[in-house]
């Protein structure tokens, strides 16, 4: 929601913009497809500035380790992720210099890998891709660079052009276009014990590979594959059909290529088939594929790919879906364009010796890799999530909560620096939060370390450590901890706390009756000992106002799911949001305006006074607005001096309302400044 509301209030002696109201993108209250909590950046501890802005960045990071691998133009850094600090820096500028023509003599680094007992890394170079490894020394375990290698097809010549790497059992896989124009981009075997390998240069059209990922098979090592997920140029160019047209495609770990006869070097086994995401009744699809995260299990069956998507109507979907459902498309599936029978073995088979493979089977891979069936996501009907949010890049962690199940987690992140954390219910998506990181750059890098529930980004300015397990954001009771339906929190007597097996939760349903029934299920523990306790009483704010003088009250806003009402003597009136506030504005102070007004949220089965004001009315003309807190208990304000001079008559100002504002604008404006914050209360109404 965005609004610019400004408002002149015209005064007797001069004219002054003394009153600006400014909505932002900000969430609608009530509503549950936004954040539940909304945070800024200036919360989060752990960040690291660069020297100098960076244009391109890429992360390695192991989970056993507390060392972030940074590479940027002309660098690597080696950071300790939970000091936030620069450990070493290793200088790599481009090589050659004399002879960059191209452009800019520099070495945006591209790739970072652990291969072969080193960190392989790869970059630019001036146009001219070039490698190297970096050792560990054995006395101080610092790190020296004693090798170099041609990067030619794992780096791109331009950081720009699309690429990607990975390494499986000492061998490297990545994709970079061979030529310095982009053109000839594969997914090859490019180092390692076994054979190089790469593709058919027909079986994708003008490729944009997105991920790589290896599934682990521990019963049957040798049937193991390395799944491609990729978007290439739609074969319909109807004017209905998307340009583009999303894919995933598989190839066999153990593939060592076709015969010195036939497709020597080319993957044997290299299929593909289309990834469906988009409301099928409908024939309303997300073509677009932009990030993909595998969540491995144990079992490989129970993996599961979520994938994020983009369309041509500004919209964004998260689909999910099953790798065994995927395998059974490739083991089941007929082949597209092709309508005889099915040789033995059966193309795509993974075989150890691929070289002997029949000529017919290797000729249907060669012809027809394409599968007939569509890789539908596991929700069938419609994609799990669908935003207007510009999401760029995600992952998903798995936590298991108080109540010893396990649940996802989606952190996605946007184009505007945020990231959202998003609870897979069941079937249907919960937005925790919005963490805001930047306010002026996208996310370059995303990485996760499940092990200490961490979340590391990058960006062109800085690296932001994000902790996953911020359960002090919903430590102000009970109620408020179960709400937020964050399984890295529960409730226990320290507050609300990461998760731990005796903790208070309710992940599904966010009902907050479970803490009163845990209380009721401890007939021997207090409340206290319990670790629950009630509220603590609101504070009255008292303030004495003139009559006729335009006044607004403020209080915070907790959850933007929550409804929020202000009553005044047992009428409601609605919340007018401002920003992370919720006003309610009165254009003139009558006589039936004064009293006590409480703000007062809702949301589930939990109600509670955020906010509580006593308006006295002001017997002296022309005295300040006193304000003071009162105790419930007590009867009077303290300490209030009714001779202090008013300072709103003296000097017109502009007024930005505060988490806990409540001011009147200025006493002496003409009847068309009343006007003005009339039209204004009614505008937002």
């Amino acid at each position: 929601m965005r609004h610019l509301v400004l408002i002149y209030l015209w005064l007797a002696w001069d004219p002054q913009l003394v009153l600006v109201f400014e909505l932002r993108d900000i969430p609608s209250l009530g509503l549950k497809d936004i954040p539940r909590l909304i945070r800024s950046g200036d919360r989060i501890n752990g960040q690291l500035k660069y020297p100098v802005h960076q244009n391109h960045t890429v992360f390695f990071h192991s989970e056993d380790s507390d060392e972030l691998y940074v590479g940027g133009t002309d660098f690597v850094l080696k950071i300790d992720v939970e000091d936030s600090r620069i450990v070493e820096e290793f200088p790599l500028k481009a090589t050659g210099k004399q002879e960059c023509q191209e452009g800019p003599c520099e070495n945006v680094i591209t790739v970072i890998q652990k291969f072969q007992e080193s960190l392989f890394v790869c970059g630019t170079n001036g146009y001219r891709p070039q490698c190297w490894r970096l050792y560990s020394q054995a006395n101080n375990q610092s790190q020296e660079i004693v090798e170099s290698y041609e990067g030619t097809g794992i780096s791109p010549h331009i950081y720009t052009q699309n690429s990607l790497s990975l390494t499986v059992e000492g061998d490297l896989y990545a994709a970079a276009p061979l030529d310095s124009d982009g053109s000839l981009l594969q997914f090859r075997r490019k180092g390692g014990s076994k054979t190089n390998v790469w593709m058919y240069d027909k079986w994708v059209s003008e490729p944009t590979f997105i991920s790589a990922s290896w599934v682990r098979r521990e019963i049957d090592p040798d049937n193991e594959k390395i799944y491609i997920f990729f978007r290439e140029k739609n074969s319909d160019s109807s004017p209905e059909a998307d340009p583009w047209i999303s894919r995933v495609a598989r190839v066999c770990k153990v593939d060592e290529g076709g015969s010195k006869r036939f497709f020597q070097n080319m993957w044997t086994s290299f299929l593909k088939a289309r990834l469906v995401c988009g409301f099928p009744k409908e024939s309303l699809y997300f073509n677009r594929l932009q990030d993909v995260f595998v969540l491995h299990a144990e079992d490989w069956h129970e993996t599961r790919v979520y994938a994020l998507f983009t369309s041509s109507w500004n919209s964004t979907a998260v689909c999910i879906y099953s790798i065994e459902e995927i395998d059974n498309i490739f083991h089941n599936s007929t082949f597209k364009g092709y309508d005889k029978d099915i040789p033995n073995p059966r193309p795509g088979t993974c075989n150890k010796n691929s070289k002997s493979l029949p000529l017919a089977t290797v000729n249907i891979v060669k012809d027809h890799p394409e599968m007939s069936d569509w890789v539908r996501s596991v929700h069938h009907l419609a994609p799990f999530y669908v935003s207007n949010n510009n999401y760029t890049k995600i992952a998903v962690d798995r936590v298991q909560a108080a109540d010893q199940h396990m649940y996802n987690i989606l952190l996605l992140a946007t184009d505007s620096g945020k990231i959202h954390k998003v609870l897979e219910a069941g079937s249907k998506p919960f937005i925790i939060s919005e963490t805001q990181l930047s306010n002026y750059s996208a996310i370059q890098s995303m990485k996760l370390n499940s092990k200490k529930r961490k979340l590391i980004v990058g960006f062109s300015e800085k690296i932001s450590s994000v902790d996953l397990q911020r359960c002090q954001d919903y430590n102000n009771s009970c109620e408020e901890c179960v709400l937020a339906r964050d399984p890295y929190c529960a409730w226990t007597k320290s507050g609300c706390t990461p998760t731990v097996p005796d903790g208070i939760q309710n992940i599904m349903e966010g009902q907050t009756s479970v803490c009163q029934t845990a209380v009721k299920e401890s007939e021997n523990m207090s409340r206290t000992k319990r670790g629950i306790s009630s509220p603590s009483p609101v504070d009255v704010a008292v303030h004495t106002v003139p009559l006729e003088v335009p006044f607004y009250l403020s209080c915070p806003i907790d959850s933007y799911h929550a409804v929020y009402i202000w009553d005044h003597q047992g009428h409601s009136n609605p919340c007018l949001q401002m920003q992370s506030n919720c006003l309610h504005l009165i254009p003139a102070m009558e006589e039936v305006s004064y009293g006590e007004y409480k703000c007062i949220s809702k949301e589930k089965d939990y109600t509670k006074v955020v906010k509580e004001y006593r308006l006295a009315k002001q017997i002296i003309d022309k005295l300040p607005t006193v304000s003071t807190k009162i105790n419930p208990t007590t009867s009077r304000p303290r300490n209030i001096n009714p001779w202090i001079s008013n300072p709103w008559i003296s000097k017109p100002r502009t007024i930005i309302p505060g988490n806990n504002a409540a001011a009147p604008v200025p006493q002496m404006v003409s009847v068309m400044s009343v006007a003005a914050v009339a039209v204004m209360f009614g505008l937002f109404k």
